[in-house]
């Protein structure tokens, strides 16, 4: 088990020597590096104990990449594509030609997410299920709705889910913040319905801990969001949401709190500003910060948290699973000021001190990670007024991506749902 220091705010220290966030669970045992700090994949796969059924098969293993990193000690780290290889030899000849078939097929194709045919290529995906009309129809009864605004981004396929629906990416090149970076997508298959072809979506952004970069971990369709969220329609205790995943920082070697540090990639309007933009060009949303909400895990937890608190005219919860309280970026150094509007218990403060809008934050910790008094701490301080917080335990859950999922099954998707507004069928 790791251990969490007392969290020094670093020097210009680079991003390595920060602690590793695990969006998987970690293995039990620790092991060798190469000197540029990549695991040694020769290590023998490892099956964690404390998953009690197997998890979705991973995705097709990719090159090697940096560890992601995040602000927690931690001393083992998870070599994922090892364990990915690891199942690919378990399911034998067959098998991987099923999977293949299913999982892969489309994969890099063009993608329409409802508002337009698919395209005449061979192998042109749609983004859901269901009837698509070339020009978007008018909205009619709630004058919140907005209709995607343009220009359409080109998308391509890069996960099929077990229901059809699918994961894409796209490039997106910030009108404001001048930061280029990746950006995936999906959308439930409620979307792509003619019933729902008149109505709003709700948006779940949705922040990586760690690197968050070049990937958003969230695409990776073996942590199982996506899935929750269907599910959690089927049952009732979810709303369709959309789900945009952009990359956190813009390298792989430090990290920039989601925010607009001087002198460096605005990072901050990336998030606040563009991301938004780009999903309104793109999708049948909701004009209001009704529509509009944050999931993030570790680092992105910190990020979506301080967003919702820094704007909340755009912004109205977040799901902040194993977060941070306070910026400590190295590039905060000489800016304490501009730290300060980062900050989100003075942020909190200035809403509770100004009498709202109001905010709603829901926690989620693990009872097998530390960091539990950090929230307790804050919520008894900040929890008042406008600011309305709630602490979730996920029993023997850990500092990774595939517990947070399970702590939004077991009741933060239905606690957002109940936040945020959702779609309307039209009547017949």
């Amino acid at each position: 088990m790791h251990q969490d220091p007392q969290r020094p705010r670093p020097d210009d220290q680079p991003y390595q020597s920060h602690p590793t966030h695990q969006p998987y669970p970690p293995y039990q045992q620790d092991l060798s590096y190469q000197p540029d700090g990549r695991p040694a994949y020769g290590n023998e796969a490892y099956v964690p104990p404390h998953i009690s059924e197997p998890p979705h098969i991973p995705e097709p293993p990719r090159t090697p990449e940096p560890p992601r990193r995040s602000r927690r000690a931690r001393s083992r780290r998870l070599p994922w594509i090892g364990a990915a290889m690891a199942f690919v030899l378990l399911l034998g000849g067959g098998g991987f030609a099923a999977w293949k078939l299913d999982w892969f097929s489309g994969n890099g194709s063009s993608v329409s997410f409802g508002t337009t045919p698919p395209s005449a290529d061979t192998g042109a995906a749609q983004g859901s299920p269901g009837k698509a009309s070339a020009s978007p129809p008018a909205p009619t009864g709630d004058p919140d709705v907005q209709l995607a605004t343009g220009p359409a981004s080109a998308f391509k396929q890069t996960a099929k889910l077990d229901d059809g629906t699918i994961i894409a990416k796209t490039r997106l090149k910030g009108a404001k913040s001048g930061f280029e970076g990746d950006v995936w997508v999906w959308t439930p298959k409620e979307y792509g319905e003619a019933k729902y072809a008149k109505s709003g979506f709700p948006v779940l952004i949705a922040l990586p801990g760690g690197n968050g970069f070049p990937d958003n971990y969230w695409a990776d369709r073996s942590l199982g969001l996506q899935k929750a969220i269907s599910e959690g329609v089927k049952a009732g205790t979810s709303l369709p949401f959309i789900v945009i995943m952009p990359v956190l920082n813009p390298d792989p070697k430090y990290y920039y709190d989601g925010s607009d540090i001087p002198g460096k990639p605005k990072m901050g309007t990336w998030i606040a500003e563009d991301v938004p933009d780009f999903t309104r060009a793109n999708f049948r949303t909701y004009k209001s910060r009704d529509g509009w909400a944050f999931m993030g895990s570790s680092s992105g937890a910190f990020v979506g948290m301080k967003q919702v608190l820094q704007h909340p005219d755009k912004f109205k919860a977040v799901i902040a699973s194993g977060g941070e309280i306070v910026p400590d970026s190295p590039f905060w150094k000489g800016h304490q000021a501009e730290m300060d509007a980062n900050n989100p218990e003075k942020l909190a403060q200035k809403l509770i001190d100004t009498g709202g809008p109001e905010v709603y934050i829901n926690f989620q910790i693990g009872t097998k990670e530390s960091g539990k008094e950090r929230m307790t701490q804050f919520r008894q301080k900040y929890a008042k007024g406008p600011v309305k917080m709630t602490i979730r335990d996920i029993q023997n859950g850990e500092h990774n991506g595939w517990h947070y999922v399970r702590g939004m099954k077991e009741g933060s998707l239905e606690w957002v749902s109940k936040v945020l507004k959702g779609p309307k069928p039209e009547a017949g």
